[in-house]
């Protein structure tokens, strides 16, 4: 793993520096930093599953900037220090393993499905921020917690062109939502993803609950 990262200007640096200290807010699994060709691409889980019965939908931000093109890494890190260069910032000495890091979007052909307006977005994202925090009483425990978060993120918001609610976290989250913009969502595969100006938002789904239908076995 290199030991630090070699950044296009002052300015990307500071972007670095706030991704990576908004994923610290919400989650303590991250950030991946993928460089190569002079393209750094960071990505965090706003929301993933933490277990089997988690229904917890995995929703990614990313954000992609200008590295130096020698820089090549994949590694995911909890933090990262400013150094006495405003174009570099210090790895930490080790690296994490979350289990989000291992399930990569598809590099291949996207397909615009859809356009959302970013303040409709803005507006689902503090509607579910409001039914946590009220469903989230006092006492509640951290199970509790956890299914209702799963279950207010993880709905399919028509909103949203049928994504689950998460997407509009993460994008407020995440500080992706500036102004009045219509953003494209596009499809490879399970994936989804929200195009924002300051970034995009992925997601995997729908997830399989349930059991799998009664097939007969044996001769007719």
């Amino acid at each position: 793993m290199p030991h630090q990262l070699l950044l296009a200007d002052d300015d990307t640096t500071r972007d670095v520096l706030t991704f990576v200290g908004r994923a610290a807010r919400i989650t303590d699994e991250g950030v991946r930093l993928q460089a190569a060709g002079g393209v750094l691409a960071l990505t965090a889980a706003a929301l993933a599953p933490q277990g089997l019965f988690d229904h917890t939908p995995t929703v990614l931000a990313m954000r992609i900037v200008h590295a130096d093109p020698e820089l090549e890494c994949d590694v995911v890190v909890a933090s990262l220090a400013a150094t006495d260069d405003p174009r570099t910032l210090d790895l930490p000495d080790t690296g994490l393993s979350p289990a989000w890091a291992g399930v990569a979007p598809p590099r291949g052909r996207w397909e615009a499905t859809a356009t959302v307006p970013a303040s409709v977005v803005a507006q689902r994202a503090q509607w579910g921020i409001s039914a946590v925090a009220r469903g989230a009483g006092i006492g509640s425990g951290e199970e509790a917690v956890r299914a209702l978060r799963a279950s207010v993120w993880g709905e399919p918001d028509e909103d949203l062109a049928g994504l689950p609610r998460g997407v509009a976290f993460a994008a407020d989250a995440f500080g992706f939502i500036s102004g009045e913009e219509d953003v494209v969502i596009t499809r490879s595969g399970r994936w989804s993803r929200l195009a924002f100006r300051r970034g995009h938002v992925l997601t995997r789904g729908p997830m399989a609950t349930g059991l799998t239908a009664v097939r007969g076995t044996g001769s007719p």
